[in-house]
């Protein structure tokens, strides 16, 4: 659980932790105190803004070993972090923000689901305030920094779901995704960031960012784990009007991967990321079907995002303590919801019909391919590079993820090895809605991962692994 070289030490999988508590090698309450000690041994790092205390962690952990039927629950003492825009019964939701919090008296149904299916509850993860950044330094606590030092940002908002993970406390994290907030800490950090479609998860129990783009995301380990967590958080729930069905489970067959033109991709005079991400490209042409796609209208739906009227969408959730509050709230976060007030009604129809436009645009661009493959970043930042220029350096972190919500995509960010000095570099496979399964597919084989398929019918979970020919 260490840290002696820079990276991510990804501890025990889901399915190891599993095998370990079911073989009896090992068991929830033995989880549950190495879980702490690894917590305790770091201090405060900026990972964690509340955690479960020891002690009552691991009685927790008792109490899940003897439900009855423990040992075939799909998650049986698997531990987890939540970030603290979600609810947990009991616990405060701070949002990273001391004068809002509040004590939740339910649990969110996504996290309710987690617990039903046996997972151990370990704590709140930090964020950005009010999941307002994709940095990590819009806190009023301790600002956390990426696994692969240099003073690197962690990423954010959920800095401390992918932290958690990365740092081997936890296999999973939930996190969330407004425009990058699940995808950019996980490149960052080395881990796998999957935001799934728009209404696969609940998000009833979600302090909002945006409601109309926000998505409840995992952090883990390995598409492996994303998975196991997935077919236990999603469903359907009448409480959440965004709320719907799964998309149909990749089958099999070849996979049309969309790459643009390098010209329009952006790296910000970063030479070594940019080395990196083509070494990536070079391996999926060698591997699979690929066509060229235009990035640019996709580029221009990201545009709106902050430079439109969803940032007044902030206000919805958040006004009300603007304009009560605002000395509670950090300075960076705090001009970016009083942006929200020069937006109209005529603006917000203006940008709709624009957006609906460029869905149409890029509708018929997903007629030629099955994903899109894009860097998840273009290059990375010190933790003073970002205090000396907040929203430069966060429009850059969000180049490549801020269209994805608006468009109605899903995506992984996907760990893809290291620059030549070092630095993380990330893939970021996108999809159109409700084509969760083929992303993950693609995910998996970017990691050289064999991919559990135990949909199909006839064929035993184990047996299956994916081709390159089928990639």
């Amino acid at each position: 659980m260490g840290d002696s070289k820079p990276g991510p030490t990804v501890g025990p999988s889901v399915a190891e932790i599993l095998t370990s508590h079911a073989s009896g090698t090992g068991s929830p309450t033995a989880t549950a105190a190495r879980v702490a000690d690894a917590i305790a041994a770091r201090g405060d790092d900026g990972t964690w803004l509340s955690t479960v205390p020891r002690e009552q962690l691991i009685a927790a952990a008792a109490d899940i070993e003897n439900r009855p039927g423990a040992r075939t629950l799909p998650l049986y003492g698997v531990p987890f972090g939540v970030k603290d825009s979600i609810d947990v019964a009991g616990v405060p939701t701070t949002l990273s923000c001391p004068d809002y919090a509040y004590v939740a008296t339910a649990t969110a149904p996504a996290v309710r689901r987690l617990l039903d299916a046996g997972a151990l509850y370990v704590g709140k993860t930090n964020l950005d305030q009010f999941a307002t950044g994709l940095n990590g330094t819009r806190t009023p606590y301790t600002v956390p920094r990426s696994v692969y030092g240099g003073d690197m940002i962690s990423g954010g908002s959920s800095s401390g779901s992918a932290l958690a993970v990365a740092l081997g406390q936890v296999p999973f994290a939930v996190a969330t995704d407004t425009a990058g907030s699940g995808r950019v800490p996980a490149a960052l950090n080395g881990v796998v960031g999957f935001k799934p479609s728009r209404g696969l998860i609940s998000t009833v129990g979600l302090v909002p960012a945006c409601r109309s783009l926000d998505c409840l995301s995992v952090m883990a380990g390995s598409v492996d784990d994303v998975d196991r967590v997935l077919d236990v958080m999603i469903a359907r729930d009448d409480e959440d009007p965004w709320s719907r069905d799964r998309g149909p489970r990749f089958r099999g067959g070849a996979v049309t991967v969309g790459l643009p033109p390098e010209q329009e991709l952006e790296f910000f005079g970063d030479e070594q990321m940019r080395r990196a991400h083509l070494a990536v490209r070079t391996r999926l042409s060698r591997t699979s079907t690929v066509v060229d796609v235009s990035l640019q209208p996709f580029l221009a739906a990201g545009a709106l995002l902050y430079q439109g009227p969803w940032v007044a969408e902030r206000l919805v959730e958040f006004g009300d303590f603007l304009a009560a509050q605002p000395d509670s709230i950090h300075p960076v976060v705090r001009d970016i919801l009083r942006s929200g007030h020069r937006y109209n009604a005529v603006d917000a129809f203006a940008a709709l019909q624009r957006l609906q436009e460029l869905k149409a645009v890029t509708g018929r661009l997903w007629r030629q391919m099955d994903v899109l493959v894009l860097p998840t970043i273009g290059t990375t930042f010190t933790v003073d590079e970002v205090l000396a220029a907040p929203i430069d350096c966060n429009t850059k972190l969000g180049h490549y993820t801020h269209f994805g919500n608006l468009l109605d995509l899903l995506g992984a960010a996907v760990p893809v090895g290291v620059t030549a000095d070092g630095r993380p570099c990330s893939a970021m496979v996108l999809g159109p809605a409700l084509s969760d399964d083929t992303v993950l597919h693609v995910a998996a084989q970017l990691l050289d991962e064999p991919r559990r398929t135990p949909w199909r019918s006839g064929v035993s979970a184990d047996s299956v692994t994916l081709t390159e020919e089928h990639a």
